[in-house]
């Protein structure tokens, strides 16, 4: 009888990268969580982005799917590895010590590329394993393993995390001016949806401004412009058109009504043609998240009205 040769496993086929993953999103939370289940990250002010590496071809996709890699081919070209990956982060400029999103919107308008840099912080895919079904923290070490055994420096950077106290973090964030943070559970897999196992604090300025017009609104106002005093100007800060409810727009715009100019007060005049300019009698309660290079508010947000 003749002998039976046994033979070897198959091996099994690794499965094709995906063409895009649809991203992992935070909860707005107002506090920090702390306890040894997070870790806690920098909050990156700037454009959140998928990088594919297969091979020589590599594409830089936006948070909704947009190839963008001849924006970012740079960033691309520097996260030179062997294989394939999938790599969630951040492209920033860094202005003043701190990543500034107006700089960097300035950068890509002008087609440059010179100053932006790769934040990574996540780690999806690699030589055929999909790695979202493994904890958070594991995922960062295979991540940080990545970029350190092949030697990629900038533009390219881990993304560091921090252990403990969250709300700390947070604190010093705030000081330092920075967005804010991303606290991450430590245990969990990656999902393509909003979750409560990411959790952003941001950092909100707080400011009071004299309403120079607004556009009306059938119920009210849609829309308030805003200046700041300088000395003896006053000056365009832009506008604000969320953070009052249907009620609070009427009573918005019955306080306006009675300052209503028939010119604008600013020193050096906009050009707003749906603008109803009024005296600056009222002064706005606003918070924001930064004033833009060209002096303007950023993600603004109404929190009240008071007389001068």
């Amino acid at each position: 009888m003749a002998k039976r040769t046994r033979r070897a496993p198959a091996k099994k086929p690794r499965a094709a990268m995906p063409f895009f993953i649809s991203p992992q999103l935070a909860t707005m939370k107002m506090k920090a969580p702390s306890g040894s289940q997070w870790i806690h990250e920098v909050k990156y002010d700037g454009y959140r982005v998928q990088l594919h590496i297969d091979g020589d071809d590599r594409k830089v996709f936006t948070r909704n799917g947009l190839d963008w890699t001849h924006k970012f081919s740079v960033i691309a070209g520097a996260f030179d590895i062997q294989g394939k990956a999938i790599v969630d982060g951040e492209v920033v400029v860094i202005h003043e010590n701190r990543t500034n999103f107006s700089e960097l919107q300035a950068d890509l308008a002008r087609g440059e590329q010179d100053r932006l840099l790769f934040f990574a912080f996540d780690l999806l895919w690699l030589d055929g394993k999909d790695l979202r079904k493994e904890p958070q923290l594991e995922r960062k070490r295979l991540l940080q393993d990545l970029i350190d055994l092949n030697e990629l420096g900038q533009p390219i950077f881990y993304s560091e995390h921090h252990e403990g106290d969250g709300q700390a973090l947070f604190e010093a964030a705030r000081k330092l001016n920075y967005e804010g943070i991303v606290s991450k559970r430590v245990d969990a897999p990656y999902r393509s949806e909003r979750v409560e196992a990411w959790q952003k604090v941001k950092v909100v300025q707080k400011g009071k401004l004299p309403v120079v017009g607004f556009i009306k609104d059938p119920t009210g106002v849609a829309a308030l412009y805003l200046g700041k005093e300088k000395g003896k100007e006053l000056v365009y800060m832009g506008k604000v058109g969320t953070g009052w409810s249907r009620t609070t727009s009427r009573k918005i715009r019955d306080a306006l009504d009675t300052v209503v100019s028939p010119k604008q007060k600013l020193t050096k005049p906009v050009k707003k043609p749906k603008a109803t300019w009024v005296e600056p009698k009222f002064y706005a309660d606003i918070e924001y998240r930064d004033i833009t290079s060209e002096g303007l508010l950023r993600a603004s947000s109404f929190k009240g009205l008071s007389r001068k």
